[in-house]
Formats: structure tokens, sequence, C-alpha cells
């Protein structure tokens, strides 16, 4: 029997070419995250119940990457996590949460804070526009029982529906105020935009959005069960991608899903995998997948190599899917092993279009995982989506009691963990983008094509990883 060899990112580095980048702010980060879809940054949130809901999706979205809200809840659930990413900014909001007058300010009150939202246009039964109402027509009120009508703005500044972005703003700032409903030639409402919403989208020009102007966002499924219903609902309410979610995406299983998928809902896109091999690749290719996800075991809570015995070191793993995936003119995506930013450079050089992220994120304010102390430090949990923790919670979630035996029927593939917290997850985008830029300005890249065109891997000892990192001193910061 022949052993190949294979090596990761610690095994290696890459080549320092000439290079013409002046300054790394001219490296051009934008990447292809599926066959149809560019993103800016080439980053993922990964879809673990620790990791990714709507505020660490919107977070990745806003700065150019993006988030795939996990599936470990309800469909109705997840649904909503969608909806309060794609309702979080927009150049104009096609349906804006409304109220009628005869409600009274603490059922206003209750609506705002379960929506998140700072105020609503009052509407009659016709839906034409009477009035608005903002948290502040209600900050000093005693009791709540008053009805909106009593409180509302009556006198409505409105503009029809179609109106440009530059004139909006023009009367935004004309008459002082903060939300402009767009309405048809009966006054009925169509829309609605935002100061808000329009100072971001001059804030953060290379956010992830959609043709609609709202962030763009990912949702995973499973492939038993209630998938299609799952992926239905998903899909209803503008999730742009769908990850199929499975441990060993080379599989019947797997492979079945994504053609009933394809066959059921038409030119979605579709996120296979995980597979770690060039074989996987194609499979998951020619079933239609129009991403696939590349990693067996090297995610940082993941056991699958210790329990099972297999998997595939994943910088090897994503050379060889690369090399069938380019065939097909399909993107690969690098899931697990991303430790530092110079990871993100050696994975884009070997092939991947994008990297999911896990425990980098996990750490940081947008992230759902609980938040503990330990040894007079801020910690937040992190779990392997194949862990103990998880399978007892789905099974939880699935029946509504957990049966004693079957602790010993899971074998977990995953681990439960800490990760230190990091503060707010775009400080940590901007660290990890900018080594990766630096990165591809060391290899003469303006881009990610270039860099993997250019790379040149050299395989080290570990007397050469010794010496990459400080060494020979003690470190203070």
């Amino acid at each position: 029997m022949e052993i190949k060899e294979s090596l990761t990112f610690d095994d290696v580095l890459l080549v320092p070419k000439k290079s013409p980048i002046y300054s790394r702010k001219d490296v051009n980060t934008r990447t292809r995250l599926s066959k149809n879809i560019y993103i800016n940054l080439p980053i993922i949130s990964a879809n673990m119940d620790s990791v990714t809901e709507a505020n660490m999706a919107i977070a990745l979205a806003r700065e150019g990457g993006i988030g795939i809200i996990h599936r470990f809840m309800p469909i109705d659930e997840q649904v909503n996590e969608v909806i309060k990413v794609k309702r979080s900014e927009s150049i104009i909001i096609e349906n804006p949460y409304t109220f009628t007058p005869e409600k009274t300010l603490a059922e206003a009150k209750e609506f705002m804070d379960k929506n998140d939202i700072n105020g609503m246009v009052i509407v009659d039964e016709n839906n034409t526009v009477i009035g608005m109402m903002t948290a502040r027509d209600i900050l000093f009120e005693e009791g709540l029982t008053k009805k909106i009508y009593e409180v509302m703005t009556k006198k409505v500044i409105t503009a029809k529906f179609g109106i440009s972005i530059e004139d909006a703003k023009k009367i935004l700032h004309e008459n002082r105020i903060e939300k402009l409903p767009l309405v048809d030639e009966n006054n009925i409402l169509k829309g609605l935009i935002t100061t808000k919403d329009i100072i971001k989208r001059e804030k953060y020009p290379f956010s992830s959005k959609d043709n609609k102007g709202q962030f763009m966002v990912g949702a995973a499924i499973g492939v038993k069960d209630d998938y299609l219903e799952r992926a239905e609902a998903l899909l209803k309410v503008g999730a742009d991608i769908l990850v199929l979610d499975i441990a060993h995406g080379h599989s019947d299983n797997s492979i079945s899903c994504i053609r009933e998928i394809k066959n059921r809902f038409g030119n979605v896109e579709l996120i296979a995998g995980n597979v770690a091999t060039a074989e996987g690749t194609e499979d998951l290719i020619k079933a239609g997948a129009d991403a696939v996800k590349i990693g067996v075991g090297p995610g940082g809570t993941c056991i699958t190599r210790i329990v099972t015995g297999t998997g595939v070191p994943q910088l090897i793993a994503i050379i060889e899917s690369a090399k069938v995936a380019q065939k097909y003119n399909i993107p690969i995506i690098a899931d697990g092993g991303i430790r530092q930013s110079g990871d993100i450079t050696k994975a884009l050089a070997a092939g991947a279009s994008t990297v999911m992220i896990g425990s980098l994120l996990a750490g940081t304010d947008e992230s759902p995982g609980t938040t503990i102390i330990r040894n007079g430090s801020k910690h937040k949990i992190y779990r392997g989506m194949a862990s103990l923790g998880a399978n007892m919670g789905r099974s939880y979630r699935d029946v509504k009691e957990v049966d004693e035996n079957r602790f010993s029927e899971v074998v977990p593939e995953g681990v439960e963990a800490m990760v230190p917290y990091r503060g707010n997850v775009s400080e940590i985008i901007h660290q990890l983008i900018g080594g990766l830029r630096s990165g591809m300005s060391y290899c003469g890249a303006k881009n990610i094509e270039e860099l993997q065109i250019n790379a040149e891997f050299i395989k080290m000892s570990p007397a050469g990883l010794r010496e990459s990192h400080p060494h020979d001193v003690e470190v203070m910061k």
C-alpha cells in the first residue's frame, strides 16, 4: 500500500516574490463565493451555533464577507434570523414595519423592542400613510395606555416610490427628518428610506449587498427530515445562498440531496460539503453544487480524525480539490484550520476562493456563544457541532426531553471549549485582512487570481516553524 505525504499550513511557507505593489491598500480581495455570487472579502463565518446568527452575519456582510446562519434551531427562528439580516440595512426597505393608529403605546413599544427598531409608519386599513411614530414619542409617557393616534406625527413628509437616493437625501436633509416613506399616487405605502441606511451605505461601500441593497446572508440546511421545508422557507425570505450541512459530504445521501434541491428550487445557489479529496469535489460539482466546502477534521473543535482515523491535512486537501474544481469553473471554500492571517493567504494561494472561519470569530461580541469569566479573564463558549453538547441539544430541541440512554449512543466528533474574548468582530476582520493583503503583496499579487498564479510553496522543518515564531526573547505584547 502506497502512503502519500500530506502537508498542512504550518508545514509550508509562501516564497516571497518581486512585488509591484506600493501599498497593501492597492490589493484587491474581491472573490467568488459561489458560481454566481461575488463578495469583497474572502471570509465566511461558520454555520455553528456559537458563531453565526444575525448579529455576526450583519457584521460580516458590512465588512464585505458573508455569514451563514446555523440550522440548529426551529425553522421559524432561522427564518427570523435571515429576516433580521435583510432588514438591518437597505437602499429601500420594501416592506417597512407598520402599525395602525388605534393600537396602544404599550403594544407599539413591545413590537419595536421585539423587532429592534425605533420607529414605524402608521397606516390605516388601506395601507395609506397617516402618521409616523418613533421611540422619542413614547420616551416619557407613563403607563403607555394612550392610543398611537394621540402621540404620532400626523404631518408626514413622503416621496414617490422610485425616487433616486440623491433626491431622497435632499428631502431628508431639507426637512431634518430621519425616515422618508415612499408612496404611490394614492398615498399607499410602498417602501421606506432612512438616513441611517444612507450613512451606512456611504461608510461601508464594499459591503456584501444583493440587488435590492440588502445585506447578503447564507443559511444552512441538513440532509434529513425537514430540509426541503427549511430550504423553501429560507429562500422565501431572501436567503442568498444555502449551505448543505453534512460532516461527510462525499456520500450518496449528500449527492441525492443536492440534486433534489436543484430540481425543486431551480437556480438556487448551493454550497455543498464537506469533502477532502478531488473525487469528492468532482462528485458534488457534477451533482449541481455551486461551491464546495473543503475540510474533514481541521477545525479547532473537531476530533473527527482522532475518533474515526480519517481525514486529509487541510493544505493538500485544498490543493487537490482545487485542481478538479478549476476544470468546472466552480470555487472551493477552505473550511477549518485557519488560526492566523497567514493561513488565509496560504489557503487562497493553494486554490481556495474563500475561507470559512469559526474559532477566530467565536470570541467576539457578535457571536451567540455564552460569555464566562475564568481566572479573571473573559472567554466565550465555542463548540463543535458534532460535540456531545450539540448532539444532545438537538435531541432536546426535537423531542423536548433528553433520554439519558442517548448519552451512551452518541459518539462525539467534536469538543466544547473556550476561546478568549476578542471584542468587536470588525477589529478581527481588519487584522485578518491586513495580514492577507500583506501576504499577497509579498507574493507580488494585486488580486487573488494573481496570488494563485504566483504562489510557490516551500516545505519547512519543525525547526523552520519554531524560527517563524518569536524566539530567544521574552514576549511582552
